[in-house]
């Protein structure tokens, strides 16, 4: 890497600006300026009167989004299993059956599943160790879309989100749908989508 020096018969003063920013710490007579511009760390080293400067290693600033997994969420299989429970109160057996199943399945996958959102990517993952998830056992595929393929995306009843919706492209050319029940918690995953995928068409909720 390229080496500047400059010779000077004061002291090379550093200064934080926009431009330039001091780190201290690394001795007496040396300091090391991150400079914004080329993303060089150059490290100055006062010697006898004189300063030289060299370009000692290339920093970018990183734009690398941080990995986001919304919370889990157990209101909507609680309220499933509390309907559940009202109707085998009144001795209504197949409803009850039907409702609580449905509950219990969706209290399960709320423990175990995770939509974990990286750098390009939603994918769906499980258990604590955030495993992968295999194969769609409906269409196919890993169970992960990059951002740029997805056509759109909804969230159905936004102020008690039940269902997401969003369509890509990367499964079929023409568009794949995915429907998943909101086991997460729906303002983490709304932000995430918005922020991750863009506004939806109907960009709810406010």
């Amino acid at each position: 890497m390229a080496t500047l020096t400059l010779l000077s018969s004061r002291p090379l003063l550093t200064r934080r600006n926009g431009e330039a920013l001091t780190f201290k710490g690394y001795g007496l007579r040396s300091s090391h300026v991150f400079h914004y511009s080329t993303g060089c760390v150059l490290k100055i080293v006062q010697s006898h009167g004189t300063c030289k400067i060299s370009a000692s290693m290339q920093l970018r600033r990183s734009n690398k989004k941080e990995i986001v997994i919304p919370d889990p969420d157990y209101r909507i299989p609680v309220i499933l299993l509390g309907i559940a429970g009202g109707f085998l109160y009144q001795d209504n057996l197949l409803p009850a059956a039907t409702i609580g199943l449905l509950g219990s399945l969706l209290l399960f996958q709320a423990t175990r599943v995770r939509f974990v959102f990286d750098e390009e990517a939603l994918e769906v993952r499980v258990g604590e160790k955030l495993e992968g998830s295999g194969e769609n056992v409906f269409i196919g595929g890993e169970n992960r879309w990059k951002y740029s393929t997805f056509v759109n995306w909804e969230f159905w009843w936004p102020n008690f989100p039940i269902l997401v919706y969003f369509k890509e492209t990367q499964t079929k050319p023409d568009g794949q749908v995915h429907f998943f029940p909101i086991i997460f918690n729906g303002k983490q995953l709304y932000d995430v989508m918005l922020e991750r995928v863009g506004p939806s068409k109907t960009t709810l909720p406010k």
